[in-house]
């Protein structure tokens, strides 16, 4: 049996957690079942902070595309896409800009699965198989060049996915060679949980997601790793910070910024 058709067919075991689920679960959505619950829940009750995190997750993704949208960005490949909820990033993206072209990108069968009966009938977005590990298959995948000019600047969003790469899957290497496949001009954008303030949640959090993985490895990380990730591209302001931080709409939201312990960054690919 192929891996393909290993995890297709893992993905219909309901009594086995997945992380897609989890995350729609986190998100008060409907698209989870029992087995995903009971682990949202272990979770949620080391930090049910982690509800309000992944709305401020969404409020932060609105804020970097409508930033790219003003960069005279139109292209968008979200790598490591959720199920689809509200405010997916073509739904952002094509409401400022119509001309946006967006692809989705997963190697989870319940997200490919969903978003592509979602959005079979949407001539400007895409959903590919693959993921952040495999930069150079990703970028010449023809499903992705069918809607995405690799000539032209694009912004890459990686919104949860780097948080659950260990660093034996060599994620940094990976996220510099994705970079150095991008044109000039060309944007990254990653969200990442962090631990800085809450170093007693890293065990029991991470304990879950490796059963959830089925993986051995701890991929949790503080601010100063995740920095890494840009190395070779031009942070604009404010930098890497909390997400409440990230350029707020409201000037309310940016109290207490480490209770939402996620950090986002928007950077841009400068000329050699």
């Amino acid at each position: 049996m192929t891996d393909q058709a290993g995890r297709a067919r893992a993905a219909l075991d309901t009594t086995v957690p997945n992380q897609a689920r989890i995350a729609n679960y986190f998100l008060g959505g409907k698209d989870n079942f029992a087995a995903d619950r009971e682990a949202a829940e272990q979770i949620l009750a080391v930090a049910p902070e982690i509800r309000t995190m992944a709305r401020e997750s969404q409020d932060f993704h609105l804020r970097a595309v409508r930033y790219l949208v003003e960069q005279g960005i139109t292209q968008f490949v979200n790598i490591g896409a959720g199920i689809p909820a509200e405010h997916n990033t073509h739904q952002i993206a094509q409401s400022l800009t119509p001309d946006a072209q967006v692809v989705y990108v997963s190697d989870d069968p319940v997200v490919l699965s969903h978003s592509r009966a979602l959005l079979a009938t949407d001539a400007r977005t895409g959903v590919v198989e693959g993921d952040i590990l495999h930069p150079a298959e990703l970028i010449a995948d023809p499903g992705l060049r069918q809607l995405i000019d690799t000539d032209r600047p694009m912004a890459i969003l990686t919104l949860s996915a780097l948080q659950f790469a260990p660093d034996e899957d060599d994620p940094f290497k990976r996220v510099g060679q994705l970079r150095d496949l991008l044109p000039v001009g060309s944007y990254l954008v990653i969200v990442h949980a962090v631990f800085d303030s809450r170093p007693d949640a890293a065990k029991p959090i991470v304990d879950v997601y490796k059963r959830v993985f089925g993986r051995s490895e701890d991929a949790s990380r503080k601010r100063e790793q995740v920095a890494a990730f840009f190395d070779g591209m031009e942070l604009v302001e404010p930098g890497l910070v909390y997400i409440r931080l990230w350029r707020p709409d409201n000037p309310l939201n940016v109290r207490h910024p480490e209770k939402a312990w996620l950090v986002g960054g928007v950077a841009r690919k400068p000329a050699p």
